[in-house]
């Protein structure tokens, strides 16, 4: 059999869009956006986060709170996040020459992202601190067979925050306060297959259309290969620079009132995606010459992105191949307005007005180290605001109790939801407490329960007979328990 060209356009595509699908749902979305960066403000709900300034966390939600600490202070804290995603089907269609599959499981998955922070007065006007947490992460990951398959897996993500600040008591009202921040894509792994069996069966019908393989050998070759999938992992990480800012207002003694803002951060992601293409079945030998050359166009096609101009029908010895990538990420800029306000000895109220703006992440493009360009992935997320309001109970010198509610908005539209993050409102209902051992330590714990609202989901990425079609309802929700241990060394 003498070489032969092959030219698939949309044999490419698919590849692409496959990739591509597998970097875009993960990559950027409303939930991992981790608003626990500690644990007392867990048990409010983070209401009143840039306002209630009762500890180093504040180095985070609002540098310029440190002015109110009284003295050199340390905070240990972490957050046991549990997301629980289930996925109820009503109407999905399997990809091409694929069986469909089943629901994926709990696609939620435990994490536990700790912060560490530490405040130090440098005298009665100036104040200096350190915070360090994870404000990004989060993972789901479905059964490997399940009937998303072709566009999710595994979606994991964590970004570390590195973040010196500074504060300047102006005067017994105002302080402001402001810091860097360095943050690090530490963690990103996103996995799917790749329907290889819908892209053996296009090329052989392409190519008997030609005349260049015989047209009785598409049916046994096509179903040998029947199920057959490619394994696709993209991984890869970056550092990037930011910055925060802001404003405590203090009317009174009994009152305050925040303000703070956090920079948009870019990170230019080098890394890399891996395949595993299966291996050519057992097939009559007549058949293995054309069934060689099918899986090398398919094969090459897979892992460079360019479809050979001739192949040999030789056996393929590229199963298995690696490609740089990089990708452009960029999370979103944050700005807060807090109020606290102590009514008696025993109550404090608080509130809580967040606004995120996520309306610059409109499409995601990765690029080969080729410089081919894969593919735009639209994502048309739109800003979003969360609203919080609190109280904390004063219940002796040794003992108090919180309580908060939000409500926190998406920026996923129902048209380009995908499975890898599939989010939708949520509703914050929390408590806590404080345990004081003495005047310098003291514990704080809490729990949340997020109520996220029913979900639901008609995507094929394009192309059904390539992705399969996911039709269904998600049901969602999480369970938060946080814990935080703070010493002020006098």
């Amino acid at each position: 059999m003498k070489p032969h060209g092959f030219r698939s356009t949309r044999l490419k595509t698919a590849v692409a869009a496959a990739l591509l699908s597998m970097t875009a749902g993960q990559a950027l979305g409303a939930g991992f956006a981790l608003q626990e960066q500690n644990g007392s403000g867990l048990g409010n709900a983070y209401a009143g986060g840039a306002a209630v300034a009762e500890d180093a966390s504040t180095i985070y939600f609002n540098p310029a709170g440190m002015s109110r600490l009284p003295g050199i202070q340390g905070v240990i804290a972490g957050n046991l996040i549990c997301p629980s995603n289930k996925f109820s089907d009503s109407g999905s269609q399997p990809a091409a020459l694929q069986p469909l599959g089943g629901n994926g499981g709990n696609a939620g998955s435990c994490a536990f992202p700790p912060a560490g922070y530490l405040a130090v007065p440098i005298n009665n006007q100036w104040a200096f601190g350190l915070g360090v947490g994870i404000p990004f992460g989060l993972k789901t990951e479905y059964d490997s067979d399940w009937l998303g398959r072709f566009q999710a897996v595994k979606s994991e993500l964590q970004i570390i925050n590195v973040n010196p600040a500074l504060s300047w008591k102006v005067s017994d009202m105002f302080t402001v306060g402001g810091g860097a921040s360095w943050a690090r894509v530490n963690k990103a792994n996103l996995t799917s297959q790749v329907n290889y069996a819908g892209s053996i069966a296009q090329a052989a019908q392409q190519l008997a259309a030609a005349g260049l393989i015989p047209p009785s050998s598409v049916a046994p070759i096509v179903g040998a290969y029947f199920g057959s999938e490619t394994f696709a992992d993209v991984s890869g990480n970056d550092s990037a620079w930011g910055w925060n800012i802001g404003l405590l207002i203090e009317p009174d003694k009994q009152t305050r009132i925040g303000v703070a803002y956090r920079s948009p951060i870019k990170f230019n992601i080098g890394g890399s995606v891996n395949f595993t293409n299966p291996d050519v079945p057992t097939l009559p030998a007549p058949l293995v010459p054309v069934a060689n050359t099918l899986a090398n166009i398919v094969n090459t096609s897979i892992c460079t992105g360019v479809t050979p101009v001739a192949v040999p029908p030789t056996p393929p010895t590229n199963g298995s191949c690696s490609q740089n990538i990089s990708l452009s990420l960029k999370v979103p800029e944050t700005a807060n307005v807090s109020f606290f306000r102590q009514i008696d000895s025993m109550w404090d109220v608080m509130a809580d007005l967040q606004y995120t703006g996520w309306n610059s992440f409109q499409n995601l493009t990765i690029v080969r180290s080729t410089g081919q360009t894969l593919q735009t992935v639209p994502e048309n997320f739109r800003n979003t605001w969360r609203g919080a309001i609190g109280a904390n109970y004063h219940y002796s010198s040794v003992w108090m109790f919180r309580g908060g509610i939000a409500y926190d908005q998406t920026p996923v539209n129902n048209t380009d939801r995908t499975p890898r993050l599939p989010d939708n409102n949520r509703t914050w209902f929390s408590v806590g407490a404080q345990y004081k051992f003495n005047p310098q330590a003291w514990l704080d714990f809490a729990y949340t329960y997020i109520y996220i609202s029913n979900t639901s989901i008609n995507q094929n990425l394009g192309s059904t007979p390539q992705y399969g079609l996911i039709s269904g309802e998600y049901h969602n929700n999480v369970n938060l328990a946080g814990i935080q241990f703070t010493y002020t060394f006098k």
